[in-house]
């Protein structure tokens, strides 16, 4: 069973955190590694990235479709970013250090390789930490989370409800798959492209009828509750802040504040060692 922005419930000092506290840190996590280009710092964030992750005591099987994802998407992010623009780094450093030539204007330089592995670096520094936060925060708690950094509860509630039902809906996804195979309908390997599409649509018809049908079914339900009426409500699963959160929150906005003073040091966003 494919399973995607799942709550995993563990014991670790991850869990232990407020859903407010996560994702104020998780912001400003992804914010510092953004801002920058430092190679030296970029690895510093992958290294303690990896380390909350293992501390965290999420297995990497459980999230691997979300590992896969972002692994593809930051092939194509290089592979594209390479065709059109294979001499990016050399404008960036301002020197040319060509290792290998390989056809027309398409080289590999010393400029290009830092750079494209900063891009890896600011995917790997920050990949872990959103895949913390989802995997350890309750949909419930999130949606308190973020009515508690000042987001309309209503908008809040309305995330917590996509998070919370997009493992039903791959659940009902499975489901019927297998009764659609049941009946005949092929969608392994062995058939053609075109065949397994059309197999495809034979799921997914069914599937957005079902999932209309949960909608019309919550719909009702918050109607009933004069969900919106009021203008603040309040949060089964909110907690308060400890120690340990206001730590956590203060160590983001430290992370930013290093962005800063390297981005100062450097004299731009990018760590030059060509100089």
């Amino acid at each position: 069973m494919i399973q995607l922005f799942n709550y995993i419930d563990r014991i670790s000092p991850i869990h232990r955190l407020t859903g407010a506290a996560k994702l104020a840190c998780m912001l400003c996590w992804v914010l510092a590694a953004m801002i920058t280009f430092d190679t030296r710092y970029l690895i510093l964030l992958t290294v303690c990235a990896l380390a909350l992750f293992r501390v965290s005591r999420i297995k990497v099987g459980e999230v691997k479709v979300i590992l896969i994802f972002s692994l593809v998407f930051l092939f194509l992010n290089n592979l594209l970013i390479y065709l059109f623009s294979p001499e990016h780094g050399v404008s960036i450093y301002g020197i040319r250090t060509e290792l290998l030539h390989l056809i027309g204007r398409y080289s590999i330089t010393a400029q290009q390789l830092l750079y494209h592995a900063n891009v890896i670096l600011k995917y790997t520094a920050t990949i872990p930490v959103v895949i913390l936060f989802v995997s350890t925060t309750q949909p419930s708690e999130f949606a308190a989370s973020l009515n508690k950094l000042g987001v309309s509860y209503r908008i809040s509630y309305s995330v917590s409800l996509a998070l919370r039902y997009i493992p039903d809906v791959m659940d009902e996804f499975h489901s019927i798959s297998l009764a659609q195979q049941a009946r005949g309908v092929e969608l392994s390997g062995k058939e053609s492209i075109i065949k397994r599409l059309k197999g495809a649509t034979a799921i997914l018809m069914p599937l957005i009828l079902s999932s209309m049908d949960r909608i019309e079914v919550v719909s009702n339900a918050m109607e009933l509750r004069c969900f919106g009426k009021e203008p603040k409500r309040t949060w089964y699963r909110e907690r308060k802040f400890t120690g340990l959160d206001y730590g956590t929150i203060a160590l983001g906005f430290g992370l930013i504040g290093i962005s800063f003073v390297l981005q100062a040091v450097n004299g731009g966003r990018y760590w030059n060692p060509f100089l």
